[in-house]
């Protein structure tokens, strides 16, 4: 009896791509028992990777190569395994502020040495030569900056490479000749998936090689990879998936790769509520990537039609962390109605492993095509502008940060300034020859006013925070208030 060969391709391919459904849904339930707890927020260094870097040298399933150095004389690590035919390379923090897939990273590697999936691990040891630089702009990791010692940006230097780190990634690649290589990347949080409130958590693209944005079989099976890997990042991340824009940049190493013989695979973790850190972010791209390497060892890619790419949403930058709708300013005597968009920027703290926020007034007027990842409806609410106390006033009051704001003060006076730019308390401090400057809003201001309803004040905004006066402060999210001198 002869079998239908499509239909013999057909129930192959639907039993290979029910059993990687299987393995996903695994990596991310087992998660935890991988993720390597030495790495637990993202401003990490060189110096937390080495030690990792010699447990893996020890493993017998590992070669570490030296490949290069940072301008500052860090070395560059090529981190190879597998024993397959086809190439695959990995590089992360390109740019120094952008960490997230490194810490992934190192869980792979622990994925790969414990115990578990070892049928899914021989089929993509056996299959593909994996290799990994997982801190390519360590200099610039140091001091949580985008750009190197030298001041470029190394994604900008595959022309001219006048980077170190630029040329060793050049030089790898040249020597590997992968068939693929995942560039893995941060991007702003306040991306959002296009038309959608959404964040832009997982962001993807296979770049273009040249002007025209043609698409050959290199970039044609780096668009398959990445149509799989949404599928897998939508069921844990519904609607959290961007397309990034795919405008030809000839200075960039992406498009150079693709143009080099390589299939790109660019990850971006961009923003999830709640997860400042990206430690939910983190475990998508451990998901993602060994989901992806899985379909690259066994082909089953090759199956996926290049249309699912194009139904990825594009990026679009629509988010605020604060967007505050409808409310009532007054202004020369009269009354207008605003949206205000609030975004709490970081300043690193010295040592660059700490932060705190100083946060802006980004936009206003009619936001109603931008979004939040907190909202409030202000309709009906009226600004009022703070006020500066001095601390004798309710010094002796057991509630005194409750009761400092529902009199309207924003500004608390001290006599002993504390030795920071920073304060753990709902309002600002200052000296007491502070003067607090005339309130209007405009964007560039530091968020901080109070809102009004019936002659009440019930909620105050301090540093770009929200908080509600009639519930106890404890028990709200605020980052921190500032301190002029």
């Amino acid at each position: 009896m002869r079998i239908n060969l499509t239909l013999l391709t057909f129930l192959i391919t639907g039993w290979i791509l029910t059993a990687q459904d299987e393995f996903t849904s695994q990596l991310y339930q087992t998660f935890n028992d991988y993720k390597e707890n030495s790495l637990q927020s993202r401003r990490i260094k060189y110096s937390q990777l080495q030690p990792l870097i010699e447990r893996i040298k020890k493993n017998g399933l590992f070669k570490v190569t030296k490949v290069g150095e940072s301008i500052e004389g860090r070395d560059l690590n090529l981190i190879s395994l597998g024993t397959g035919s086809t190439d695959v390379f990995l590089w992360s923090q390109m740019h120094g502020d952008e960490p997230t897939a490194t810490m992934a990273i190192f869980d792979i590697f622990n994925f790969i040495i414990a115990d578990g999936f070892a049928k899914e691990k021989e089929e993509i040891l056996s299959k593909l030569r994996l290799h990994f630089i997982p801190m390519l702009n360590p200099d610039g990791a140091e001091v949580f900056s985008r750009r190197n010692v030298l001041g470029i940006d190394i994604n900008r230097d595959a022309l001219r490479l006048q980077s170190p780190e630029g040329r060793t990634l050049k030089k790898v690649r040249d020597s590997l000749n992968p068939v693929f290589g995942f560039n893995l990347h941060d991007q702003s949080r306040y991306y959002n998936a296009e038309h959608t409130p959404k964040p832009a958590t997982i962001s993807y693209l296979a770049p273009a090689y040249n002007y025209e944005k043609e698409i050959n079989e290199i970039r044609g099976n780096a668009m398959r990879v990445i149509a799989f890997m949404n599928n897998i990042i939508q069921k844990y991340a519904p609607g959290q998936v961007g397309r990034y824009n795919d405008t030809f940049e000839p200075r960039a190493f992406g498009d150079n790769l693709t143009k080099w013989g390589t299939g790109v695979i660019l990850i971006e973790s961009g923003g999830f509520a709640g997860d400042r850190e990206k430690q939910e972010i983190r475990k998508l791209n451990y998901v993602s990537i060994l989901s992806a390497l899985y379909t690259i060892a066994n082909e089953s890619y090759r199956e996926i039609n290049l249309e699912e790419y194009e139904k990825i949403p594009r990026n679009d930058r629509k988010l605020f962390d604060l967007k505050i709708e409808n409310v009532t300013y007054e202004l020369l005597g009269k009354e207008y109605v605003l949206d205000l968009g609030i975004n709490r920027n970081e300043i690193d703290l010295k040592g660059h492993t700490e932060f705190y926020y100083r946060s802006v007034l980004s936009d206003q007027g009619d936001l109603s095509t931008y979004y939040g990842y907190e909202t409030f409806n202000a309709e009906g609410y009226k600004i009022i502008a703070p006020k500066k106390t001095s601390q004798a006033e309710f010094a002796s009051n057991s509630n005194m940060a409750t009761n400092l704001l529902k009199a309207g003060y924003g500004y608390l006076e001290m006599q002993r300034m504390p030795n920071s730019d920073m304060v753990n308390l709902p309002y600002h401090v200052v000296n007491q020859n502070y003067e607090v400057p005339e309130f209007k809003l405009q964007p560039g201001i530091n968020p901080t006013f109070f809102l009004e309803k019936n002659g009440i004040l019930t909620h105050a905004v301090i540093n770009g925070f929200l908080l509600r006066l009639d519930k106890p402060l404890e028990n709200q999210k605020f980052g921190n208030a500032l301190i002029f001198k």
